[in-house]
């Protein structure tokens, strides 16, 4: 098999295992801060046991997350080392505020939050799980705007064979972070909604804790509704950003070859990889051109046109 696909599969399958914690530890790490928020304020020993039971699952969660993460970023120094030379003083910036600040803020707030339950205030104890949380969402912001810079890459120039930083701010604001971080957080919120309404359900049918858990229930379910929702919406908007930053992507993910008007939305598509048939393709009419300008009608270029303007 060819070196180059394995280094391709290798990144996915560790990015994608990866990936598996990451929504949840954005969505766990709320929903335990709100819980104990309730504690807090209601004095319940209901909420106390939700908090240290969610909690437990979340610290599980979060150490798989760290080991994962690890193994993942590896990846760009062993199998991808030009390009981390090419891009390492813009793509590395990122990462390294990420680990010196939001990294090391949730990780040890959430060892005052393990073993502080006896030795702090509520109040205080609930502000370190509250800075876990935060600083979960804003380690994820600034991975994203890594990301963000990998995808539609600004604020550089290339001297001497590399990409040279020359204004962070565009980096940082940089026009696909504004869609990716608000559909991460989002899908992190669907995430932990179907993680708690199974754990939930489980119990409910085993006659275990029933108060307990049909709270949980009732609270994962309305989470799961507020983000379902707004992880359609917001989808929908980072499909319009991809036609704006990375128009060839946008055509690769949707098969679109030649450029339509009105543009059909792919469901299946399978091409033959020795010529330029097509296997199968089932299409929705219409459905791409819906999706990137809010109507049925509107022209998106195909890859062939693209190919050939990128040439010209």
């Amino acid at each position: 098999m060819d070196v180059l696909l394995l280094a391709r599969l290798q990144f996915a399958i560790t990015i994608v295992y990866h990936f598996f914690f990451v929504p949840l530890t954005l969505g766990l790490s709320l929903v335990v801060a709100i819980l104990e928020t309730f504690y807090v304020i209601t004095g319940k020993d209901v909420y106390k046991r939700l908090t240290k039971f969610w909690g437990k699952l979340f610290l599980i969660n979060f150490a798989i997350g760290v080991v994962t993460g690890i193994v993942q970023e590896f990846q760009f120094g062993m199998s991808w080392s030009e390009y981390s030379r090419f891009v390492g003083d813009i793509f590395g910036a990122p990462l390294a505020i990420e680990a010196l600040v939001a990294f090391f803020l949730e990780s040890t707030f959430l060892g005052v939050w393990i073993f502080g339950w006896d030795k702090l205030s509520k109040g205080l104890h609930l502000t370190t799980m509250w800075l876990v949380a935060i600083g979960s969402n804003v380690s994820a912001i600034w991975i994203l705007i890594a990301n963000a810079f990998m995808q539609h890459p600004v604020g550089y120039t290339v001297s001497n064979g590399r990409a040279e930083l020359t204004d962070f701010s565009k980096v940082i604001f940089n026009l696909p972070i504004f869609s990716h971080y608000p559909h991460v957080f989002s899908a992190g919120l669907v995430t932990v909604a179907f993680f708690m309404l199974g754990i939930s359900a489980y119990h409910l049918v085993r006659h275990n804790e029933t108060d307990l858990f049909r709270f949980s229930f009732r609270m994962a379910a309305i989470i799961g509704v507020v983000g379902t929702i707004l992880v359609g919406v917001i989808g929908h908007t980072q499909g319009q950003e991809i036609n704006t930053t990375q128009p060839m992507k946008l055509a690769s993910l949707e098969a679109l070859f030649n450029t339509e008007n009105p543009a059909s939305l792919s469901i299946i598509t399978i091409k033959n990889p020795f010529n330029d048939t097509l296997i199968l393709d089932w299409r929705i009419s219409g459905g791409l051109s819906f999706m990137e300008y809010n109507r049925f009608t509107g022209e998106v270029k195909g890859i062939n046109e693209l190919q050939a303007f990128y040439q010209a």
